[in-house]
């Protein structure tokens, strides 16, 4: 890459090493790199792995039925797993079908040539948005097969840029293909020259593999067969300052809180804001009844199974940085709501414009959805309906990609 992409990529690294002087996230993740490094001048593989990058938690969740799949067919084939991401990898930093998990170090070109040597993989698989020019460059020098999956690209993205030739030439890396989630992304490169094909993306599968190995839960199934029950997945304090409010002056409604982010302070300031009876998932004894109106989920693993229990799903996310996972909860036939910043999620917008999700900017706004949806049964299940059919017509992105770059493996 040259050297402006280079300037940019220092001054990257130094806002992140001074953010992790007082953040622990951060600066475990400045620590992993280091061990990447560190294990990469050490090790060179000679087992041709594939390799896999997801930036977090949610590209992982993308790159997973695709994982599960290689694994199923090519049990003999290492797989190196790569985060960018604390908030994935130290998830997931014990993913069994995963034969190395590691963090990827910053896009400097010392460490991508070190890395693509020390790797030596059969065939690089990038997750959705991660354009790294360092690494597809190395990646493309040494002639090693490179694709990106469920990509979507929109208008306002440098590649489209009258400026961004630069950034342009990082997409004639991806030789093993460039699989896009819809048709808008495949005009949209289509008109700078990139090939490309439409195969949907693969979180469906991985929504529909989850709803079919779903574990019970039931003490939360008893919870919430007493009343209708609202759960609010992945939330951060914007979104529960719009929703807490109404369900504390409403009896008749349940409520389970799964938050993104649960340390101790983040859960007493939580609970400080619920007026009614509340309980810690974890706090609970085996067997015990939840003897509250609200629980909170304080524990990683088990969200996606309990949306099955709910009547209505908040996805958290939409008053920050954008939503999280609507999948989870619309597979189980049930219409979800989620705040204004959603416009770079296809399923999100799809799900409005077909009446399965309804879009909030406050507290008031979440009140008129919810009382219309509590009022009247019939709406309630056509929305859920809708949602739940969304899902289950868009998968197979899966086997589609798989069927292209199998001849790589």
């Amino acid at each position: 890459m040259n050297g402006l992409y280079n300037l940019g990529i220092k001054l990257y690294a130094a806002a992140i090493k001074m953010t992790a002087r007082s953040n622990a996230k951060v600066a475990k993740m400045v620590a992993g790199q280091q061990e990447t490094i560190a294990m990469l001048k050490r090790n060179r593989r000679e087992d041709n792995p594939v390799w896999i990058h997801a930036a977090s938690l949610g590209e992982f969740e993308q790159a997973r039925p695709l994982i599960e799949l290689i694994k199923e067919k090519h049990s003999d084939i290492p797989i190196v797993l790569s985060f960018f991401s604390p908030s994935g990898y130290e998830v997931r930093k014990n993913y069994p079908l995963a034969d190395s998990v590691i963090y990827l170090p910053l896009d400097y070109k010392e460490n991508a040539k070190l890395l693509v040597e020390a790797l030596q993989p059969r065939l690089a698989i990038f997750v959705k948005y991660e354009f790294w020019g360092n690494y597809l460059e190395q990646l493309r020098n040494h002639n090693i097969p490179t694709a990106i999956i469920s990509a979507i690209f929109r208008p306002s993205q440098i590649f489209f840029k009258p400026w961004g030739g630069m950034f342009r030439k990082m997409l004639d890396a991806f030789s093993a293909g460039v699989f896009v989630q819809d048709k808008a992304s495949q005009l949209l490169l289509d008109k700078i020259g990139v090939k490309s094909e439409v195969f949907g993306d693969t979180r469906f599968d991985r929504v529909l593999s989850i709803m079919r190995q779903t574990v019970d839960f039931p003490a939360i199934e008893k919870f919430a067969k007493t009343a209708r029950t609202l759960i609010m997945g992945s939330s951060w304090q914007p979104d529960e300052d719009a929703v807490i409010p109404y369900f504390n002056k409403h009896p008749e409604l349940k409520l389970i809180i799964a938050p993104h982010e649960f340390n101790e302070e983040r859960l007493l300031e939580l609970e400080k804001k619920i007026k009614r009876p509340v309980k810690r998932y974890t706090q609970l004894a085996p067997g015990e009844d939840i003897d509250a109106d609200c629980l909170i989920i304080d524990c990683f693993g088990i969200l996606s199974s309990c949306y099955r229990y709910a009547d209505i799903a908040y996805i958290g996310g939409g008053f920050g940085a954008g939503i999280h996972n609507i999948n989870e909860a619309a597979v189980y036939n049930i219409p979800v709501i989620f705040g204004p910043k959603y416009h770079k999620f296809k399923e999100a917008r799809d799900l409005v414009a077909s009446g399965g999700a309804k879009v909030i900017t406050s507290g008031d706004e979440f009140s008129s959805v919810v009382n219309v949806w509590l009022t009247n049964s019939a709406y309630l299940e056509n929305a859920g309906n809708i949602a739940g059919k969304y899902i289950k017509d868009n998968i197979g992105a899966t086997e589609k990609i798989y069927s292209r770059i199998n001849s790589y493996l």
